[in-house]
C-alpha cells in the first residue's frame, strides 16, 4: 500500500472517529454540521482549479490522480447537454466502506460522500450535486452526479 493511501485511510480513520464522538455530545445532524465547518473553502481550493473555468467532466478528469492517492479508482463520464454543463463520477473502489465498519457504520456514506457533495454545493453556488448509488446500498459502483448551467463558451453536448 502505497504511504499516500495510508495517510488517506488513516485521514479517514480520523474523520469516522471525529463524528462518532462528535455525535455522542451533540447529536447527529449537530455532528454532522460540525464536520462541515471550513470543508466548503477547502473544497474551493482543492477542486476549483480542476473546474472553474472549464467543462466539469475535464476538471474531474485532470482529478483523478488526486482521488487515486485516496485510495479511488474513478472514471468520469461527460453527461452535458445544452442546457447542462454535467458529469457523472463513477467510483470502483470505495475506500471507506470498510473503515466505516470498524467504526460501527455500515453506511459510510452519511459521513463521507454527503458531506464532500455538501461541501461542493457550497462551494460551489452554481453546481447541484447528489448520490446517484452506492456500494453500501449494494451497488457495483458509487455514482456521484454534477451539474450547472454550461459556462460562457462551453456549449454541452
Amino acid at each position: 500500500m502505497s504511504d499516500q493511501i495510508h495517510t488517506a485511510e488513516e485521514r479517514f480513520r480520523q474523520k469516522f472517529a471525529t463524528y462518532k464522538e462528535l455525535a455522542a455530545r451533540v447529536g447527529e445532524q449537530s455532528a454532522w454540521e460540525a464536520m462541515l465547518e471550513g470543508y466548503p473553502e477547502r473544497q474551493r481550493r482543492q477542486m476549483g482549479p480542476y473546474i472553474e473555468g472549464a467543462p466539469l467532466a475535464a476538471g474531474f478528469r485532470q482529478a483523478i490522480p488526486a482521488f487515486r492517492k485516496l485510495g479511488m479508482e474513478m472514471e468520469v463520464v461527460d453527461i452535458s447537454t445544452s442546457s447542462a454543463d454535467a458529469a457523472l463520477e463513477v467510483q470502483r473502489i470505495c475506500p471507506v466502506l470498510n473503515i466505516g465498519n470498524e467504526y460501527g457504520f455500515t453506511r459510510p456514506c452519511h459521513i463521507i460522500c454527503e458531506i464532500d457533495v455538501e461541501a461542493t454545493r457550497r462551494a460551489f453556488k452554481d453546481i447541484s450535486g447528489e448520490i446517484l448509488c452506492t456500494k453500501a446500498d449494494g451497488a457495483c459502483v458509487c455514482v456521484f452526479k454534477y451539474e450547472r448551467k454550461p459556462q460562457d463558451g462551453q456549449a454541452g453536448s
